[in-house]
């Protein structure tokens, strides 16, 4: 009887497909295993180098890629594409088993060749190689054959060997990235193997091969166990770790460690590990604080942790929470339930600090010093104010209006003891406070996701939650999809991360076309990496290639709205799902408008104002309340010159030059997040004239 195997790989790409062409591979593969000799669908491609790759028909356009023995009943589905596309991914690839590890492997030897020659070119030049340091022996311990060993040897740099992922086995690259950031032999072996020891295995054996090659096929039974497989493929990233992840969520450390990258890089699946890692080498309970800055992140990463941990002893450790529920917790614990003013109610009393100091300020420039001086530097009086430094505040400030702003300022935490009411950060001073005189600290280590969008504030409650220690805390941040204007020093705050860095630039989640097309809007941009450095995106990349980013331009709204309607009938009759579509935009009365008029073209939706993703439905919601999602197809609606940047967000210029340039920043940072929800398809809509945030090609 056949066996099937499915190439990991292809799992991923599976979860991309157009629903119907899901439905054929299903048929197709329902078909091949119930016949008496699988082989029989199986049709000869000319021209290919290995002739054990083989098609079989999925339907008229669509073609599958399959590995067929030359004896035996063992087949591996690698890849299904269009017709001519997967005739030509066939003919530039060979199979073989690795002698070394057992597995399977499937390298672009084409690529491979015609690259050679440039590198070796190259490599002439200069005397730096990457794998100076590993001697030939260990390569070929690890499995490293021949021919890659001579590509191994003409490498100088490490985005050589980054762009050449797609052209080598998988193993063999990934045992080239492990030695690369530094990994020994014995750690490689260990992340890349399916066998203890390095083995002599028959290279022509594929079918003992399957048997070995866990972390690179999946077994199925029969067409209901391929379904079941089938139905969870964007699940396998979760558990999939590539050597550089792999390295800083299983590493020992001396202390904080900082992880970087950007969106769909694999960052909140370092997290997710690292979590799994020190709970299980925890002894009590509660020991290990996952956390973040929202309510909605948090709830998305506790899902994905008992999807990833399946031990109920190991679950117990973990403690999920968003920051300004723990300073809440340590603050009414000492203090009883406190009351929190709103963003409005805020507001009102600056207003009416201004109008009692005839303070000559707007009560958003008062706001702002206030948090982003005074709160964040932990400033008690006048003079330390007056000594201050105002990283960030572009507007000078002689001696005497600091003095007013001083007045000001100290008016307003008077107004706030008198009403007996807090703000989320004065919460978080207080319990960052409590938790410092603390000798026992209620966590043994802390894993913080989307650390970009933490204040100053919510950093010294972390450091004061977790005694100063090895492996204290694991900080994932991508400053580019900062979405609010909290710009800290981790080093000021008392975190040290000097020498304890990593950044991952393959992205996992976006297509190449709109990767590059959303990394466009922020070119130019200079993006502070939380530690008085700078970010960058660049080698940031994808492998997976789509159709580019579609605009729509709109005469009004009502048109614009009939534009989205048709774009998301169109997705849903190709396949796409209803839950995997979402809708962005800046405001929620525009993601309201937006749903409405899918609601009445008949269209299921929901608001995530109201409500987490709901199987079945399209969702919609503002360009905030996105980060942390993903979806297969995402409309960007609203996005003309009166709505993005939002004039509430961006400080007049007049007021303050520096602040504006970086509220406009912040701006570009959220629609750069938005853009980036999408795995396949991008559009992105306005009506009369667009903003200026969009590139000059979508202006004209």
């Amino acid at each position: 009887m056949p066996t099937l195997g499915i190439a990991r790989e292809f799992l991923r790409e599976f979860g991309k497909l157009q629903r119907p062409v899901q439905d054929k591979v299903y048929e197709t593969f329902a078909k091949f295993e119930e016949a008496t000799f699988a082989g029989i669908h199986l049709e000869t491609i000319r021209n290919v180098r290995d002739p054990r790759l083989r098609s079989i028909r999925i339907d008229q356009f669509w073609r599958g890629i399959v590995l067929a023995p030359t004896s035996g009943d063992a087949y591996v589905l690698l890849r299904v594409l269009p017709h001519d596309d997967a005739y030509q991914w066939a003919r530039r690839r060979t199979a073989s088993v690795n002698r070394v590890t057992g597995g399977i492997e499937i390298r672009d030897v084409v690529s491979m060749e015609d690259r050679m020659p440039r590198l070796e070119e190259r490599a002439a030049t200069t005397t730096t190689r990457l794998l100076s340091g590993v001697s030939d022996a260990d390569l070929r311990r690890l499995g490293i054959d021949d021919q890659v060993l001579a590509f191994a040897r003409t490498l100088t740099d490490h985005d050589q060997l980054e762009t050449a992922r797609i052209m080598l086995p998988e193993p063999q690259y990934d045992a080239l990235v492990g030695l690369a950031v530094g990994m020994s032999p014995e750690e490689v072996w260990a992340e890349i193997a399916d066998t203890l020891e390095p083995g002599d295995y028959d290279p022509d054996d594929v079918t003992a091969a399957l048997t070995r090659s866990s972390k690179q096929v999946v077994l199925v039974s029969g067409p209901e166990e391929l379904m079941e497989v089938f139905s969870y493929p964007f699940d396998l990233w979760r558990v999939y770790l590539h050597p550089v992840q792999h390295r800083v969520a299983y590493g020992d450390f001396s202390g904080p460690v900082r992880v970087t990258g950007g969106p769909g890089t694999g960052k909140t699946v370092a997290v997710l590990h690292r979590a799994k890692h020190l709970a299980e080498r925890s002894t009590r309970d509660r020991s290990v604080l996952v956390t973040t800055f929202t309510k909605t992140l948090t709830g998305s990463l506790e899902d994905q942790l008992h999807t990833l941990v399946e031990d109920d002893a190991v679950l117990r450790r973990i403690d999920v929470r968003h920051v300004d529920q723990i300073a809440n917790q340590v603050v009414t614990a000492a203090h009883g339930r406190v009351g929190i003013l709103s963003t409005d109610e805020q507001r009102q009393v600056w207003r009416t600090v201004i109008g009692a100091t005839g303070a000559g300020f707007t009560d958003t420039f008062l706001a702002q010093e206030w948090r982003d001086v005074v709160l964040a530097q932990q400033i008690a009086d006048l003079d330390g104010y007056l000594a201050a430094r105002r990283r960030g505040r572009g507007r000078q400030l002689g001696t005497r209006q600091k003095e007013q702003v001083w007045t000001a300022v100290s008016a307003f935490v008077d107004e706030l003891r008198r009403r007996d009411r807090w703000t989320y950060e004065t919460v978080c001073v207080e319990a960052a406070r409590l938790l410092a005189e603390r000798p026992d600290k209620p966590y043994q280590h802390i894993v913080v996701d989307e650390g970009q969008d933490l204040g100053p504030w919510g950093w010294r409650l972390l450091r004061a939650a977790v005694a100063e220690s090895g492996n204290d805390l694991f900080i994932a941040a991508d400053a580019h999809q900062r979405i609010y204007g909290h710009r800290v020093s981790l080093r000021q705050l008392g975190i040290n991360i000097t020498g304890r860095s990593a950044r991952l630039t393959l992205n996992y989640r976006t297509t190449a076309e709109i990767l590059g097309w959303s990394i466009g809007l922020l070119r130019g941009q200079e993006i502070d990496a939380l530690n008085e450095d700078l970010d960058t995106l660049a080698g940031c990349r994808s492998d997976v290639h789509g159709e580019p980013p579609a605009l729509r331009p709109a005469m009004s709204e009502r048109e614009e709205s009939q534009a989205v309607v048709e774009d998301v009938r169109e997705w849903l009759a190709a396949g796409v799902e209803p839950d995997q579509v979402g809708i962005a935009a800046r405001t929620w009365s525009q993601v309201a408008s937006a749903l409405s008029a899918l609601d009445r073209a008949g269209l299921p939706t929901t608001s995530l104002a109201r409500s987490k993703p709901v199987a079945g439905r399209i969702s919609g919601a503002t360009m905030h309340a996105m980060k942390g999602l993903e979806f297969r197809s995402v409309a960007v609606v609203g996005l003309g010159e009166e709505s993005m940047p939002s004039p509430r967000a961006v400080t007049p210029i007049e007021e303050d030059p520096v602040a504006h340039e970086l509220d406009l920043q912040q701006e570009r940072c959220l629609l750069f997040v938005a853009c980036t929800r999408a795995r396949e398809t991008l559009r992105l809509s306005w009506h009369g004239v667009p903003s200026s945030l969009l590139p000059p090609e979508a202006r004209s």
